[in-house]
Formats: C-alpha cells, sequence, structure tokens
C-alpha cells in the first residue's frame, strides 16, 4: 500500500515553497532524512512516485523541497509574499543583474536582493529551509536531480557543519552547462531569447484546465510508460504563469554559472558524494563533456526506473553502483 503524500506550502527566504512529505512529517532531531533536490522546473510533484518508492524500501522519512517559484500555490499565496507575483517577477528579470529594486514589503524586498530566483538565491532558499524546518541534529541523506546536484555540492561546501550521511547525484549536471550538446542550443534560448517567451507562456496560462490538460496529453504521448504523476503538475506549472517564467530564468543562470567541477568539495566529501546514471561519467577522470541535461518529459521516467536502486546502493556492502570520483589533485 502506497503512503500517504502530505503537501504543503509555505514560504522559504520570501517565496513560496513547495513541500512534498512522505512518512512521518515531524522530526525529533535523530532522525535520518531523506531529502530531494529538484531539477529544473523544480516542481516536486514530478517527484511523488520516486519519493513513495524510496519510503517503502526503507520506512525512512523522505521530503522534497521545490525551487523558489517553481510551484503553483494556492490562491491565497503569491510567488513572492507580501507582492503581486507577475509584477514582482518581471521588474526583477528585466532589470540589469546588479540593480535592486525595492518592492513594497520586507519579505519581498529581502527576496528581490537576493535573487532568490536566481541559481545562488535557490542554494541559500535550500540552506534556509534546512536551518529553519529541519531539527539540527537531523541526519541527512541528500538526492539530488539534475542541478539540484550542484545545489547540494554547494550546500555542502557553503555550510560544512550539515550532518550530510551521504549525497546520492542522479543525472548530474554540475559543469560546463553551456558546452554540453543541449546546452549549446539552449543557452541562446535561456540567456538572450526568454523574454520573446514570455507572452506565449501568458497566453498559455489562460487557457482552460481542460484544454491545458489535452495539451500537456500530447506533449507527453510519445514517451513509454510515462508516470501518470507527471501530468497534473504539468497542467498546474503552465497553468501558473510564473513557474515557467522562473524555470527559464534559472535556467539561463545555470548556463553562465555552472563553469568548473567543483572538486574541492567533491574531494573532501568523497565518502558521501555518490553518482548515479550520469551519461557522461568518466570513472578515471570525472565527467568529460557531454549531454548533462535530461528533459523535463524524461525526467520523471528515468527518476521512477532507478529508484529501488538507491536505497539498495545505500546499504553497507552495496555500493558498487555509485561510483566515486577519481579526482586530479586540488
Amino acid at each position: 500500500m502506497e503512503k500517504e503524500v502530505q503537501r504543503e506550502f509555505i514560504y522559504c527566504s520570501g517565496a513560496a515553497t513547495e513541500v512534498l512529505k512522505v512518512g512521518s512529517s515531524h522530526l525529533s532531531g535523530r532522525d535520518v532524512l531523506f531529502l530531494i533536490i529538484p531539477g529544473n522546473p523544480g516542481m516536486v510533484e514530478f517527484y511523488r512516485s520516486f519519493m513513495q518508492t524510496l519510503h517503502s524500501l526503507l520506512g525512512l522519512p523522505v521530503w522534497a523541497v521545490s525551487h523558489a517559484g517553481h510551484c503553483a500555490p494556492p490562491d491565497s499565496m503569491d510567488i513572492v509574499e507580501g507582492r503581486t507575483s507577475f509584477s514582482f517577477r518581471l521588474s526583477s528579470q528585466l532589470r540589469p543583474e546588479n540593480q535592486v529594486v525595492s518592492p513594497c514589503g520586507s519579505d519581498a524586498s529581502a527576496a528581490a536582493k537576493r535573487d532568490v530566483f536566481g541559481l545562488d538565491g535557490q542554494v541559500q532558499h535550500k540552506l534556509a529551509f534546512l536551518h529553519q524546518h529541519v531539527p539540527r541534529g537531523t541526519a541527512l541523506v541528500l538526492v539530488g536531480h539534475s542541478i539540484g546536484c550542484y545545489m547540494i555540492l554547494e550546500m555542502m561546501r557553503r555550510d560544512p557543519e550539515l550532518k550530510v550521511l551521504k549525497a546520492v547525484l542522479l543525472f548530474p549536471t554540475i559543469e560546463r552547462m553551456a558546452q554540453s550538446p543541449q546546452g549549446k542550443v539552449m543557452t541562446p534560448l535561456m540567456c538572450q531569447l526568454r523574454y520573446l517567451l514570455y507572452l506565449p507562456l501568458f497566453l498559455l496560462s489562460l487557457l482552460p484546465h481542460g484544454v491545458m490538460a489535452r495539451l500537456v496529453r500530447l506533449m507527453f504521448s510519445s514517451i513509454p510508460d510515462l508516470d501518470p504523476c507527471v501530468l497534473q503538475p504539468s497542467v498546474e506549472m503552465l497553468g501558473s504563469g510564473d513557474c515557467p517564467v522562473n524555470a527559464l530564468y534559472l535556467g539561463g543562470q545555470e548556463m553562465r554559472m555552472v563553469l568548473e567541477r567543483d572538486n574541492v568539495t567533491i574531494q573532501k566529501n568523497l565518502d558521501k558524494v555518490r553518482e548515479h546514471l550520469s551519461s557522461f561519467l568518466d570513472p578515471e577522470d570525472g565527467f568529460r563533456s557531454g549531454d548533462s541535461n535530461t528533459s523535463c518529459s524524461s525526467a520523471p521516467v528515468l527518476l521512477r526506473s532507478v529508484g529501488p536502486l538507491v536505497p539498495r546502493h545505500l546499504l553497507p556492502g552495496h555500493q558498487e553502483g555509485f561510483p566515486t570520483w577519481r579526482l586530479p589533485a586540488v
């Protein structure tokens, strides 16, 4: 029997955030918590089946925290606390990168100053979530997907005091994203042309729910064994207007900022870091240039298939499926 999934919406770092919880929703500080850091788009509903699989195999609490602004909150919430979402998102993306806007409300102002929707802000957002919502002393198994793997390494670098037992990196994108085949296509789209997509995305969000649902099913019709849990969050994402805009903004920053692999942090945590299912891992010399980007449409299918492997290889004596890196001297 599948464990019930608890769905919560909170403000974290001044931005709307969705949290999914399977298993215990209240931690004592002596627990082991599996925490999933998603890819981009960072909607946690994509990971529902994956989380249920982990919990059913291990019996431990499994949580997932969305990226800031990558959710469709209830009508009572804005994307930014105390600020109308669309006007804030548009003004913050159209300003020069070093110019800070000052929307009304302290939470909205803080979110703007930290650029919570950007890559650096999303890393701080995850650390803020841990500090505010996970009791001190909780042992963490951090499970990252795609850009979530980069965020995990950054979290471990910025806060070495985190009690991380393992960091599992699924389809990691942690270096040279813009140089990958898919990155060469997506970089101009996300960095220079994304503004042209805002109007079509806004118009798409105005479609009736039934029409949107049929479009989403059509988009995914060519994917075999699609996890049904993907369909509804995809409709919510497109219908929100804000989530795809925030995903494009984050994607543009990924292409500009994810450059060199952080060998220092990996070296310091070689006993904790486990990588799995990268299409371009070279066991002799870390990562080699390749197509590191897992598309939104294929990721949930792949995650569902890899779900049973994660806990098996975390058990003592079953580490062979997660190679560690042989790194150059740092």
